[in-house]
């Protein structure tokens, strides 16, 4: 009987960490040694996906992604904890029970019924966890960016939050002050304590803008990266690299960059 893909997949997982006839490299991997791995091919997915998306990159990249599912799903078959048919059981039976208005209540169909069916529905699952408090179970190992949004709109939801965008760039400013009065010091530990409040209160600027922080500087990111590679393009036309240009040249070069509409 011809297998399905999914099931091709297990058997090829299950076979790389078979004792004696696996590969060598993966009999010896563990959940921790893994999860860098996992993080990284989800970014890959978020970049496929900036990038365009081309069809054929994006199904590699999500192939990549779900190979690293049941590469978890194996290692804990192997302990006896679970396997990956039921990982993809419990996501199911999750998903039905947040959408009560597709699954179930056609009466909460309207936007601010589902808000509140999914928020219920993921505090009753914190509680089963045994996880208490408005900002139990925002996990620590995101990008610190997306943290902190996360960790203020739970705050937010019991009300502790500024009242508008211009009073968190009030408090920019007011952080951006205190920065600067640790710079003549600079005591490593303060900088890093103020710059880091610094950080936190941008965080939660984009999100009262209703933007994400992390995919907000990732674009700033790559148009840094267009614009550095045009200053060096230019410079390289006139024969320079940019370790031998002026920083007036390369400004110059950098404000070409930006009239060019990179």
């Amino acid at each position: 009987m011809t297998q399905t893909p999914i099931d091709q997949l297990l058997t090829i997982m299950a076979a790389l960490r078979a004792p004696a006839t696996g590969c060598p490299w993966d009999q010896v991997q563990d959940f921790a040694s893994i999860a860098p791995y996992t993080i990284e091919e989800a970014y890959e997915v978020s970049d496929a996906i900036a990038a365009g998306p081309e069809p054929a990159q994006l199904k590699d990249e999500l192939g990549d992604l779900l190979f690293q599912v049941v590469y978890h799903a194996q290692m804990a078959q192997e302990r006896g904890w679970f396997g990956f048919q039921d990982v993809a059981e419990a996501i199911s039976q999750k998903m039905i029970r947040r959408h009560p208005h597709v699954f179930g209540d056609a009466a909460a169909r309207d936007a601010g019924a589902q808000t509140a069916a999914w928020e219920a529905q993921k505090a009753q699952e914190r509680a089963a966890r045994a996880e208490t408090g408005t900002l139990a179970g925002v996990p620590s190992a995101l990008p610190a960016l997306t943290r902190a949004e996360k960790l203020t709109k739970r705050a937010a939801r019991v009300g502790f939050d500024w009242p508008d965008a211009a009073s968190v760039l009030d408090k920019l400013e007011e952080e951006a002050a205190e920065l600067r009065a640790e710079l003549a010091a600079a005591e490593p530990a303060r900088l890093a304590d103020e710059l880091g409040d610094l950080l936190f209160v941008l965080a939660n600027l984009a999100r009262k803008l209703g933007l994400n922080p992390e995919t907000t500087l990732q674009a700033a990111n790559r148009k840094f990266t267009r614009r550095f590679e045009f200053v060096e393009a230019a410079l390289a036309a006139q024969g320079q690299a940019p370790a031998d240009a002026t920083l007036a040249e390369m400004e110059a070069a950098w404000r070409a960059a930006k009239l060019s509409g990179l």
